[in-house]
């Protein structure tokens, strides 16, 4: 008896024209999605491109001039010789740090045109690299990027309350669910079949759309296969969360525009109201500091330690004996600027402390209530399954931050021993290599987020289905 219904539900749905209708809404918009991402990700691919064909083009261009330099032909012109550690270790060798996009990226922008991906670190801070980032027009960053997970989290439902919020309420108010009743067919078998059969109908076009959309991107790398059957288990359980709610409006008799309305704002809770209440209270009880005053007391400490100058380098060699030079001696412009960087990396740390630790505050608290929004939950998973989650981000910044001390540990002796460079010491240099994230740390966040979306799909089921056996077919 199921399938029979299902078979009668299938031909209505044709006859209706409405599964071609959302078939058709679904290919432009996921198609539309996929591009303006893959657009997106081949900006970030020629950015880095282009960032490593400039450092090639600077450490050939260093390494003539030292064998210049070698042979005589060349002469350092100024104060400054360009061989010497802190201009080498400062400006002419720096190296370039950066996320290459994964993957998945063209599915899901995420955070990565709002997180810088990549940093070009030297002697300082990388904090005061920031100001580098890409010039972006801020109402794209306010309401995001359209690509496929837009799709999936805010226009997939929309599509499922389309197909379902009429599902027993159409036939009550024209008086066909009685007669369909009195044949040996229970309502909980006619529900399942009309659920089953959009179900299956939204979720093998939506697939099969989806297939064909990404049959032109150049999907390699490590855990493709893994990252695409996850996001196709995200997606699965992320639709079956919102049939199951339609079905529960349904059970509770209302007529359809009631169950529309119901729905509609089910969605908008879901979707916008709880993420909006959510980014407004993590920011209102954990504001970060101002920019403004991380970048005037950077102002304030530079110029107080060029002020001090010999004493800000005495002060220096005091917490770091070992990079005295024996026999004491004048300091060199290049020593005082370390020293006066140092100092002004020391008298910026509480702010920054202070600004990590608020941002840090925020997440935590997004990360213990986003459980009340499967749009969010969602919306996260896709963004781990593409690398352009706040995950990758985190790992990056801490790989970065790890080479930036490599760096300096590095060059900071040589700095203060006045060392000069030859060019046969250039490719010893230290390197960053950049190691991706665990895919365990990968698929246990999406787990967590499954689950988020899981729990409360089985408890509106058992709700579901309550309802219905209390449903009253007399109007």
């Amino acid at each position: 008896m199921l399938f029979s219904i299902m078979r009668n539900e299938w031909r209505t749905l044709l006859a209706e024209r409405s599964l071609p209708a959302i078939g058709l809404l679904l290919a432009l918009t996921i198609g539309y999605g996929i591009y303006n991402g893959q657009a997106w990700v081949s900006f970030m691919r020629e950015s880095l491109a282009a960032t490593q064909a400039e450092y090639a083009e600077r450490t050939q261009k260093l390494q003539s001039d030292f064998l210049a330099y070698e042979a005589g032909s060349k002469k350092p012109v100024g104060f400054s010789d360009p061989r010497g550690a802190s201009a080498v270790g400062g400006t002419s060798a720096v190296p370039y740090v950066a996320l290459t996009p994964g993957p998945l990226a063209a599915l899901s922008v995420g955070q990565s045109d709002l997180y810088p991906y990549y940093f070009k670190l030297s002697l300082r801070s990388k904090y005061l690299t920031l100001s580098n980032d890409e010039i972006e027009n801020p109402v794209n960053l306010l309401s995001g990027r359209f690509d496929l997970a837009f799709v999936i989290v805010y226009l997939y439902p929309l599509l499922i309350l389309a197909l379902t919020y009429n599902l027993l309420s159409s036939e009550h108010e024209q008086g066909t669910l009685a007669m369909t009743l009195a044949n040996p067919v229970t309502l909980k078998t006619l529900m399942a079949a009309k659920v089953l059969t959009r179900g299956l109908a939204l979720t093998v076009l939506s697939l099969a759309i989806l297939v064909v959309a990404i049959f032109g991107l150049t999907l390699t790398g490590n855990g493709v296969a893994w990252r695409l059957a996850l996001w196709a288990v995200v997606m699965l359980v992320y639709g079956a969360f919102w049939f199951v709610l339609a079905v529960g409006i349904n059970a509770l008799g209302r007529n359809s525009s009631a169950n529309a309305l119901l729905l509609a704002g089910c969605w908008l809770c879901f979707a916008l109201l709880v993420p909006a209440l959510l980014n407004l209270a993590s920011t209102a009880m954990y504001p970060v500091p101002s920019r403004v005053e991380m970048i005037q007391a950077m102002r304030n400490a530079g110029k107080e330690a060029q002020q001090r100058g010999s004493q800000t380098l005495a002060r220096y060699f005091e917490d770091h004996p070992e990079l005295a030079p024996a026999g004491g001696g004048r300091p060199d412009f290049a020593s005082l600027s370390t020293a006066a960087q140092q100092e002004v990396d020391r008298q910026i740390q509480p702010i920054l402390y202070r600004y990590e630790q608020q941002v840090s505050a925020q997440q935590i608290l997004v990360d213990r209530f986003c459980y009340l929004s499967p749009a969010v939950l969602t919306q996260q998973a896709l963004n781990d399954l593409a690398g352009t989650g706040i995950g990758a981000y985190r790992h990056f910044n801490q790989q970065a931050d790890r080479f930036l001390k490599t760096w300096q540990d590095y060059f900071f002796p040589l700095i203060f021993a006045r060392k000069l460079f030859v060019s046969a010491e250039l490719a010893s240099l230290p390197r960053y290599v950049e190691v991706p994230e665990p895919g365990s740390d990968i698929v246990r966040r999406v787990l967590l987020s499954l689950a988020g979306i899981l729990v409360p799909t089985l408890v509106l089921t058992v709700w579901a289905i309550r309802r219905l056996n209390r449903y009253r077919l007399a109007a």
